[in-house]
């Protein structure tokens, strides 16, 4: 026998039957390597010699059928390792909004109530619309210094930024104009 006809001869041949034939339809190769048979049975197998293994994996897309919203939300879960998740701030704490607190020493630093000081109304009158509107906005009194504007900011931003109220888009709008305010105000008091 010539080695071309040995060679044809052993292809021929039986795989043992202890080995795992490979799954591609007239290959009689060893099915070594393992590709799985769908998106929904990733641990259900096929079989695969290298050569065919490689044909499958070069044309087996895992988002085929998928609409690219479904591809996003499977997206951001693979990210996440498929564990649940929440938006931050998500155990949102009660505020001084939610529940009415007495806080006669401000211990809690949120300043003092809105026109709490004497005069108040007299020193609003006198300073320029844009003013008086950051001043409501932040529930700051006119004479109010550049560490309490700075003080009531920080709170403010905690309460009202979109990663504490889970993306609402109402905190988002109501934080632009904290910021707005926060920048006028900020003007004037560091002039």
């Amino acid at each position: 026998m010539t080695r071309a006809r040995r060679h044809a001869h052993a292809i021929a041949e039986p795989i043992d039957p202890r080995l795992r034939a490979c799954d591609q339809p007239g290959c009689i190769g060893e099915g070594m390597f393992r590709a799985p048979k769908a998106r929904d049975r990733l641990n259900d197998y096929y079989w695969f010699c290298l050569e065919h293994v490689r044909a499958y994996n070069a044309a087996w897309d895992y988002y085929a059928g998928m609409t690219p919203d479904q591809i996003e939300r499977q997206v951001r879960n693979d990210t996440v390792w498929q564990r649940p998740t929440w938006p931050l701030g998500g155990k949102r704490q009660r505020t001084s909004d939610d529940i009415e607190i007495e806080d006669p020493f401000e211990i809690f630093g949120e300043g003092p109530a809105p026109g709490s000081r004497p005069g108040a109304d007299s020193r609003m009158r006198d300073l320029p619309p844009e003013e008086r509107e950051a001043l409501a906005i932040l529930d700051l009194p006119p004479e109010v210094t550049l560490e309490e504007l700075k003080a009531r900011y920080k709170i403010l931003v905690k309460r009202h930024h979109p990663d504490a109220n889970g993306g609402d888009k109402q905190a988002e709008e109501r934080l632009k104009a904290i910021n707005r305010a926060y920048s006028t105000l900020r003007k004037r008091l560091a002039a």
